[in-house]
């Protein structure tokens, strides 16, 4: 009965936001707005499958609902085209960041063309799919142009996100229970993608610490995406608050606490110095010296905290982990050893769908899978890697360039959610298959190319 109730529920959200973007992208030719579509679905994206499976039993629907966030993708990309009155005229300017972008694209379909690896051509499809879908993201964000209103509202979509997740953390933690224990999670996670449940509730992994006490995912697919995506909500919510009056502030604290709240209920470590590193690199790069101090004060508390008041589990959870004598931390060595010795024994890669912990990736043939750059560096070899690395460092930097000579203000918010995220985010990439993480990955690539495209008009109104 729970079931069939969160079916429909689930429904409800799910058909009218479906509806109403399908509506303005096939009739009005608004193909942007499929960007709306993917900040309000993805970070519920698991959970509604897992919800589908339990109420139907079977994998039919969950396909299609699987696909359904791609589709939509691929066909924001067909309208855009379709709409275009002189397709052939339209003038594309390409610079450094859209070279970059393609030349990882291209060089991944020549991955999936060579007879490399271990897997299937069906699996190098779909891990080609997984890596061509953001692309086509950051391309949609390099064509949009939004008014002020229509940024407004991508904001507060990404504002009701943090609250909501933080929301839902605070009855988890009052009910000391786990969502995922009633949405089907286990049983979807057992059938469609062939993972038995682990840990001591039933889950996975992730959804503990080593004390064995929770951890928890709200809405998400899991902690890890939870704390990772919650870098986004802090940021959005931080450069507004920034760029507001402060008679107009409190919305945007508190989807700054939310945000802070959601890392804690999650307790992942990378994420926990992640946001650390994104409040240095926004106080350094913006010369907020007032975030420079609030950072300090927060390290020098969690210091204090540790040492003088924490139980002696959590003294030694921290100890460990700094010394990489925590178990988790020495798996990820471990991965990231056995990664690095398949790139030295083959610099040019082995195959896409040989690394990483995406569907497609069988465990048999899994070489590493704990680190974004080695997981691209053993598929695509060093030129992969580098190219990848590139095209994060180049982003940023854009985008810090972006904001600061920009003259309009949506434009410049969201050039600095864009920076602050991607540097957020390279600490989790040492430590996961972070670009797995759908929400945080898609929406800040299209802020990406939605900043490239400012840069573009910067360049010509310097020229």
């Amino acid at each position: 009965m729970i079931a069939q109730i969160l079916f429909i529920l689930a429904l409800l959200g799910y058909a009218p936001l479906l509806y109403y973007t399908l509506k303005a992208m096939v009739f009005k030719g608004k193909w942007e707005y499929v960007v709306f579509f993917l900040a309000a679905y993805l970070p519920f994206h698991i959970t509604f499958l897992s919800i589908v499976f339990q109420a139907t039993s079977s994998a039919i629907p969950v396909t299609f609902f699987q696909l359904a966030k791609d589709l939509m993708v691929i066909l924001s990309v067909l309208v855009f085209v379709f709409y275009q009155r002189k397709i052939f005229e339209y003038p594309f300017r390409l610079h450094f960041v859209d070279w970059l972008v393609l030349s990882f694209i291209g060089l991944a379909f020549l991955f999936l063309l060579l007879p490399l690896g271990d897997t299937t051509i069906v699996n190098k499809a779909l891990y080609f799919k997984n890596l061509l879908i953001p692309a086509m993201v950051y391309f949609i964000g390099r064509n949009t142009v939004f008014e002020d209103l229509e940024v407004r509202r991508l904001f507060q979509v990404i504002f009701v996100i943090a609250v909501s997740a933080f929301s839902v953390n605070i009855l988890e933690g009052l009910l000391n229970t786990h969502l995922q224990n009633y949405t089907g999670y286990a049983l979807f996670n057992q059938v469609v993608n062939n993972m038995e449940p682990s840990g001591n509730f039933g889950l996975s992994w992730t959804f503990e610490t080593q004390a064995v006490t929770k951890r928890f995912a709200s809405f998400f697919s899991d902690p890890l995406e939870l704390a990772s995506s919650v870098l986004l909500g802090f940021a959005a919510g931080l450069i507004w608050f920034l760029t507001s009056k402060r008679e107009d502030a409190f919305p945007y604290l508190l989807v700054m606490a939310s945000a802070m709240g959601s890392l804690f209920f999650a307790g992942s470590r990378a994420a926990f110095a992640a946001f650390f590193i994104m409040i240095f690199f926004i106080a350094v790069i913006f010369k907020l010296n007032r975030l420079i101090l609030f950072g300090f004060s927060l390290v020098l508390l969690f210091v204090i905290f540790v040492i003088f008041f924490a139980s002696e589990d959590f003294y030694y959870f921290v100890v460990d982990t700094l010394t990489f004598q925590n178990a988790s931390s020495v798996g990820h060595v471990l991965e990231w050893l056995n990664a690095l010795e398949s790139m030295i024994e083959n610099p040019l890669g082995v195959g896409l769908a040989m690394s990483g912990n995406s569907g497609s990736v069988s465990e048999d043939a899994r070489i590493g899978g704990e680190n974004q750059f080695l997981i691209y560096g053993v598929q695509m070899g060093f030129l992969g890697m580098f190219l990848y690395i590139f095209l994060l460092g180049f982003s940023i930097r854009r985008s810090i360039k972006v904001f600061r000579e920009t003259e309009n203000v949506m434009s410049a918010r969201i050039a600095f959610t864009a920076a602050a995220v991607k540097t957020g985010l390279l600490l989790p990439l040492f430590t996961a298959n972070a670009e797995l993480y759908t929400y945080v990955s898609w929406i800040s690539w299209w802020m990406v190319g939605y900043t490239m495209n400012e840069y573009s008009k910067i360049l010509k109104e310097n020229a």
